[in-house]
Formats: structure tokens, C-alpha cells, sequence
């Protein structure tokens, strides 16, 4: 029998193991995909839309980039963020 601790019986506990769980490289292509929906969230305010449509969109495509962003760094955790911080250190 194993004890499973609080974080691991909640949901979100759950999905952040499962996403830790990913490999290095899953993390970087996760995080890679914020980038355009960073950029499409403000690039869709120069459509001939409503307002209410560009806020709609706005939030939609804004939020999806914050949920890669932070889905990438989940998945990445300390160490893969120092390599990533490391990788680019060199190219620059």
C-alpha cells in the first residue's frame, strides 16, 4: 500500500506531477508555442472586428499564451530552466 500525500489526492496535484513527468524536450516545444499566441493576442486588435469580438479574442488567445507559458515551466521545473538559461547564455 502507498501513503499518497495531500498535493498527489488533488486534482492539481495530479497534473502537475503528471506534467514534471515530461521530458526536457516537451518542455521547451511547450514553451516555444506561448510565443505565438503571445503574439496573435495582440496582433488580432488590428482586425476590422467589434470590440466586444477583439476582447473576446484577446482573452481567449492571451490566456492559451499564459497557459503554455506556465504549462512549459511546469514541465521544465529548476533544472531544465537553468539549462535552458545556460543554452541561451551561449548563443548570446
Amino acid at each position: 500500500m502507498t501513503s499518497t500525500t495531500p498535493e498527489q489526492t488533488s486534482l492539481l496535484g495530479r497534473v502537475r506531477q503528471w506534467l514534471s513527468s515530461l521530458s526536457f524536450r516537451t518542455g521547451v516545444i511547450v514553451l516555444a508555442c506561448c510565443v505565438p499566441f503571445y503574439i496573435l493576442s495582440f496582433a488580432q486588435m488590428a482586425l476590422p472586428i467589434s470590440a466586444s469580438a477583439k476582447t473576446v479574442l484577446w482573452v481567449v488567445l492571451f490566456g492559451l499564451a499564459k497557459t503554455f507559458q506556465y504549462g512549459g515551466l511546469t514541465i521544465l521545473g529548476v533544472e531544465g530552466f537553468k539549462r535552458v538559461k545556460a543554452w541561451f547564455g551561449r548563443k548570446c
